[in-house]
């Protein structure tokens, strides 16, 4: 069922689960918080095996550069919004080049199937 789907849902539901997990990784306190590690670890479990499904269909390469990108666009976001982390000038910038390379290969790729 879930080989059935276009690669961006299988490939949009690895960067979310991946975004949690990182995002709750500094709360697991180097893994001794049980219940936080788990929401970890399972959050990365699904976010490789999606990826894996999005691999059948899509390059690797590309796969992973989306899911990356992704990843670190949203990451910093959120850190930035919920956790007080400060980003400078030149962060900002090396994300945004991070985030229209995302944006480029996603619109105008021929690698990627839409």
């Amino acid at each position: 069922m879930l080989t059935s789907l276009p690669p961006i849902v299988p490939l949009s539901i690895a960067i979310v689960c991946e975004v949690i997990a990182t995002s709750f990784l500094p709360k697991t306190e180097q893994f001794t918080k049980p219940g936080l590690t788990l929401l970890v670890l399972v959050g990365y479990g699904i976010a490789f095996f999606m990826l894996s499904l999005t691999v059948k269909t899509m390059p690797v390469g590309v796969a992973y550069a989306i899911w990356c990108g992704a990843g670190i666009v949203l990451v910093a976001m959120l850190s930035w919004l919920f956790a007080g982390q400060h980003l400078d000038k030149f962060a900002i910038l090396g994300i945004s080049l991070i985030m229209a390379g995302t944006i480029i290969i996603n619109v105008f790729s021929k690698s990627v199937s839409h």
